[in-house]
């Protein structure tokens, strides 16, 4: 499945074991040997009562995430077809996801509180997550933001000018971040739209990332730099609505789409 060309493999291990390891997880999302894919999200039984799955996310490079918004959207719409309900929560180890359907194939998602003290994201020391003390190249004092994994936004005049494949990296395992950075680059193009690209921990560039369009958003707000507290993103595979609820909540929009199904030997 994917969510806006940010594609997953969705392994079912509800009904029984499958083994997943660092070393399967990376020869899966392999693009010339494998199946491909920006991560593997495996399927479990939840743990939570309220919940109806348990998602863990499983990076290309064989690491795991907290969270990741394109694909609690996607695991969303799987359950939700299989209920036929239009409501859902999936549980993540960053907590609890509510979602439901939006209509015309879209699924929102509730990607819980968005944090922003420094101790949250988390930093290696204390520091103004609003304007972080780091700078690569032509990227410089970003907005750290955790939508249950951590986030770096950086604002630019000018999103296409960036080689984000050449700063991300760097970027990425940057000491500041003890446990690596998402690294958003942002360029408001209204009161209402931001054009984001996101370089991924563990995955690289993503056509997508759902996470990085709530922390723009959250990012943006705290900077004054968009109206309120929504804002239209547009990523490389399109477009997410993004709304930063007053009680702190970040809730995001948008498509979802099955590829194919099969089995992996």
């Amino acid at each position: 499945m994917h969510g806006l060309g940010n594609d997953f493999v969705i392994v079912d291990a509800r009904e029984g074991e499958v083994l997943l390891d660092a070393d399967r997880v990376r020869a899966i999302s392999n693009r010339r040997l494998g199946v491909g894919c920006d991560q593997v999200l495996e399927l479990q039984k939840p743990s939570a009562s309220s919940a109806e799955v348990f998602m863990r996310i499983w990076n290309a490079d064989g690491g795991q995430a907290e969270a990741c918004g394109n694909g609690a959207r996607c695991v969303a719409a799987l359950v939700m077809s299989e209920s036929g309900g239009s409501q859902t929560i999936v549980e993540t180890v960053a907590g609890l996801l509510k979602a439901e359907a939006a209509g015309a194939g879209k699924v929102k998602v509730y990607m819980g509180a968005a944090r922003t003290n420094w101790d949250q994201i988390p930093l290696a020391r204390a520091m103004d997550t609003l304007s972080l003390d780091i700078a690569v190249g032509e990227l410089k004092n970003p907005v750290a933001v955790n939508i249950g994994n951590p986030h770096a936004v950086f604002f630019v005049n000018n999103v296409e000018s960036i080689d984000i494949e050449r700063l991300g990296p760097r970027l990425e395992v940057n000491p500041l971040f003890p446990n690596r950075v998402n690294i958003g680059v942002a360029e408001i193009q209204d009161k209402s739209r931001i054009r984001l690209r996101v370089w991924e921990r563990g995955v690289g560039l993503t056509q997508a990332c759902g996470s990085g369009a709530c922390a723009s958003v959250v990012a943006a707000a705290r900077r004054t730099l968009i109206t309120g507290r929504s804002a239209s993103v547009i990523l490389d595979g399109g477009t997410l609505e993004v709304e930063w609820l007053d009680d702190g909540q970040v809730c995001m929009t948008g498509p979802v789409s099955t590829s194919f199904m099969g089995l992996v030997a």
